[in-house]
């Protein structure tokens, strides 16, 4: 049963992962984008929900109704005004710019809130469990795998199934005929930051609810996220889910085994899926 109630942890964690990884595999899909300063994007947004919590006396979950307009707002005019002027057939100009970006995220954060740990309380909400099936569920970890795949089937119908969608997809296939067509390619890669960063202002709240941070925790939330977007394959947001929990299972199995291992077997778990699966086990599908 210790190894079941391990690897139904693990799936929850996975929520949380699929919450860090859809930002990056939409930006990716649409722009081809390597979005260095993502993990402190989600930190930003874990202490916008920290600010607005102090300062309005909000539930942490209520102070998403200020916090994703806002990264949403952060977002569009970081790609307006800084990210698409790096864009082109070279990936070096972007991975350039995020990665100072991410430098002066971590320092301003470090500057405005110091480097103390910090966390959002949420009341009763952070202890609340259910039990199932001889199993103890935590009422959080459930909220966040609901979350994150209501999150992941939002994008996936806005991709597939609106105006907005058919635009994305429209400048990711060829961005000159797009343009063309009428199509502003600058408005588009706008929206498509802004929607990525609301999903991260979802994941940085749920974070800050489910543990301490800093500002600098954003490369390990970083390098989560990139490892459930390659585990499931690029552009397939289903497979970034996927790729979410069988990283989450991992680390909960290492765990298991050795307290010390947890963060090493969702490396280990990387790394043999890109041995074998170098594209991920779901690569995109057209549809």
């Amino acid at each position: 049963m210790d190894w079941i109630n391990a690897i139904v942890q693990g799936t929850l964690l996975g929520g949380l992962y699929a919450l860090f990884a859809a930002g990056l595999s939409l930006i990716f899909g649409v722009m081809r984008l390597v979005n260095i300063a993502h993990g402190d994007l989600i930190v930003l947004g874990a202490y916008l929900g920290l600010t607005v919590t102090a300062t309005m006396g909000l539930h942490p979950l209520l102070a998403l109704i200020v916090v994703v307009p806002a990264m949403a707002l952060i977002g569009y005019a970081l790609q307006r005004g800084l990210l698409n002027q790096t864009l082109g057939d070279d990936l070096l100009p972007p991975l350039l710019v995020t990665f100072g970006l991410s430098v002066i995220l971590q320092n301003g954060l470090l500057e405005v809130y110091s480097a103390d740990p910090q966390k959002m309380e949420a009341g009763a909400l952070e202890t609340a469990s259910v039990s199932l099936g001889g199993l103890t569920l935590g009422v959080l970890p459930l909220l966040t795998f609901g979350g994150a795949v209501v999150v992941i089937w939002g994008l996936q119908r806005t991709f597939y199934q609106t105006s907005l969608g058919r635009a994305f997809r429209a400048v990711s296939d060829n961005q000159d005929i797009a343009q063309l067509m009428g199509l502003n390619r600058r408005h588009i890669f706008g929206l498509a930051m802004a929607l990525a960063l609301s999903v991260t202002a979802i994941a940085g709240i749920l974070l800050g609810i489910r543990t301490s941070f800093d500002p600098s925790v954003g490369g390990g939330r970083l390098i989560f996220g990139f490892e459930a977007v390659i585990i499931g394959g690029l552009g397939n947001l289903w497979g970034t889910l996927a790729g979410g929990v069988i990283l989450g299972v991992a680390q909960t199995l290492g765990a298991k085994i050795d307290p010390g291992w947890q963060i090493l077997a969702g490396h280990i778990a990387f790394l043999l899926v890109l041995a074998v699966r170098p594209n991920g086990l779901f690569p995109r599908i057209a549809t």
